[in-house]
């Protein structure tokens, strides 16, 4: 979209000279530091030490001094940066599109006015949202076909832009005034729910909040553009339980291990392929989960801490590295399979009556992998040019990995899935309780992980640096590690004692740990959580956007685990492969 257009022609940028009325920050100065400034100033890791999150963040400055000083533009850097040349190199933003003379002197106006900016409001980082791209697919497909001529319910249309733009049901530059927006995020037996529920209502979070910021970042609805409505994509995943019943019978036959079994390393060969994977056995026992509140570095979340009592299970001795999980992403590498050819007939074979025979052979594992619903090709080359062979594969969503983790287990006859949060926490320590498993200096990070003082701007080939005392690569640091469960700030007042896990039934946000590459060696602790959000993937340009990659999630991989128990039922095996709530 034209930016010089981005507030729909509604005053909303008009320079200094043509500001009658006074600045309004939400509506006005509020979208351009989203847009603009919190790539950098934002919340974690902010550039220069200058956070623009809160009005407290930007009043304070960062290490080159004051930011912003109300009443005097000409003194604030938050201003006088945006109309540097482009070629200097304390122009900001300092990459992309400049911004245009009306909005600088939105900038400069709301600065002279005194920099109003309500307490209460905080930041958060948005990409500029295109019409076409990405808010027409979602009124055509849920919205249109009850709000056009002919038939506009409760007054409102929406196939044309002049009638949409008379309704009040729609405050360019406000969507909590909105009921364009308001009505998608209603409870889902709400009777104003848009679109109701019998019609697929409520939206997925990452289409209304496309909505909504499309609207508080003005409405911009370009000339000439009209909508039709449409009907949604009606496939869907061939991942049924039908499959997932065929995967369990194979891996009731083949995974289990009896109680007391000593457990031992062994090397895994994915089936049709040359790639293999190391696991080391992680004996069973309980441990103390959490930081105190005088660990340095502690926060609320990681706590109270907990005695908890775990399982053994096998855990992989290093990240998934891009040599095997590419052959889960492109079939063609592996050895024998034709892709090229009656791909979508194989993938429709659905193995419900799939049986293990009786003398125990198993000549269909890795079959139904082939059922199993793979990546779709990538945009943009995924390893961002960091390396693949023999480095850690990142990037991925948790969808992503745990399909991955049924793929595997079909490939294999093995029983994998990403670890919990419990697991993984008593893995890393291996029986230590100081706030990195090597102790408690940071100082000796460079000796066991990589990190952002010694990785070079990138994450490195796994294992190659100091294990841990169980043998494991690259727990802390290199790139953080997908688990199971879903994030609360509150999970470890809730969970229980033995073997807790806590499914995450949405999108967002699940839990990540270990740190990465892109971090200082502070952030490594054992007991650090991090939380995914939809930010992982700003940049993706898809409609809706890719369940499968995060374009902007660089420092992030996983590893799997193998139980020594497979689930009871194959309910119970789609739950840990979905992280979907079980249906009734």
């Amino acid at each position: 979209m034209k930016r010089s257009l981005l507030f729909s022609g509604l005053a909303l940028l008009a320079g200094v000279s043509a500001l009658a009325e006074p600045v309004d920050f939400k509506r006005q100065v509020r979208p351009l530091l989203e847009m603009y400034c919190l790539k950098c100033h934002g919340p974690e890791k902010p550039k220069g030490g200058l956070s623009l999150v809160t009005l407290a963040g930007a009043l304070k400055g960062g290490k080159n001094g004051v930011a912003l000083v109300p009443g005097d533009p000409e003194k604030s850097p938050l201003y006088t940066s945006t109309v540097l040349p482009a070629d200097n190199d304390d122009a900001m933003p300092p990459k992309g599109d400049r911004l245009t003379s009306q909005e600088t002197g939105v900038l400069k106006a709301w600065i002279q006015e005194g920099a109003k900016w309500p307490e209460e409001i905080t930041l958060h980082q948005t990409e500029k949202v295109d019409f076409v791209k990405q808010v027409k697919p979602i009124f055509e497909v849920n919205c249109v076909a009850c709000h056009r001529e002919g038939l506009a319910k409760g007054d409102l249309r929406m196939d044309v832009k002049e009638a949409f733009f008379k309704s009040p049901d729609v405050v360019p530059g406000d969507a909590s005034k909105s009921k364009v927006y308001t009505s998608m995020v209603l409870p889902a037996d709400h009777d104003d729910l848009m679109p109701p529920k019998k019609k697929g209502g409520p939206l997925p979070a990452d289409r209304s909040d496309l909505v909504r910021d499309w609207i508080d970042q003005g409405a911009h609805w370009p000339d000439g553009v009209t909508l039709q409505p449409r009907e949604p994509d009606s496939s869907s995943s061939r991942d049924d339980l039908a499959l997932i019943t065929a995967v369990h019978a194979l891996l009731l036959k083949n995974s289990p291990v009896a109680p007391g079994t000593p457990l031992q390393s062994y090397s895994e060969k994915i089936s049709g392929t040359d790639a293999t994977f190391d696991l080391v056995p992680i004996p069973g026992g309980e441990f103390e989960m959490g930081s105190p509140d005088s660990e340095a570095g502690h926060k609320p979340d990681e706590g109270p801490v907990h005695k908890v009592k775990i399982d053994p299970f096998w855990m992989g001795k290093t990240e998934v590295s891009w040599n095997e999980y590419e052959l889960f992403m492109f079939p063609a590498l592996e050895k024998g399979t034709n892709v090229s050819t009656e791909r979508v007939n194989r993938e429709l074979l659905i193995l419900a009556d799939f049986a293990v025979p009786a003398d125990g052979s198993n000549p269909y594992i890795g079959k139904e992998a082939d059922a199993v619903s793979r990546p779709t090709t990538p945009y943009v080359e995924m390893s961002f040019g960091m390396g693949k062979d023999g480095f850690p594969a990142i990037s991925m969503t948790h969808f992503a990995a745990l399909r991955y983790c049924r793929w595997l287990s079909a490939k294999t006859g093995h029983y994998y899935r990403l670890a919990t949060e419990a697991e993984w926490e008593y893995a890393c320590r291996a029986g230590t309780k100081t706030r990195f498993f090597w102790g408690d200096d940071p100082a000796q990070a460079p000796e066991y992980a990589w990190f952002f003082t010694n990785a070079d701007g990138k994450y490195q080939k796994v294992a190659t640096k100091k294990p841990n005392p169980w043998g494991l690569y690259d727990m802390l640091g290199n790139v953080a590690e997908w688990v199971m469960d879903g994030y609360t700030a509150d999970a470890y007042a809730t969970l229980p004692a033995e073997n807790p896990w806590k499914p995450g039934f949405k999108e967002y946000p699940h839990v990540a740990r270990g740190g990465s590459w892109d971090d200082e060696a502070d952030l490594l602790r054992v007991a650090a959580r991090r939380p995914s959000e939809p930010s992982w993937k700003m940049r993706d340009p898809q409609l809706p956007k890719s369940k499968w990659y995060l374009t902007d999630a660089q420092f992030l991989g996983f590893r799997v685990v193998r139980p020594m128990q497979v689930p009871k039922t194959p309910e119970e095996l789609a739950q840990v492969w979905t992280s979907f709530p079980p249906k009734k």
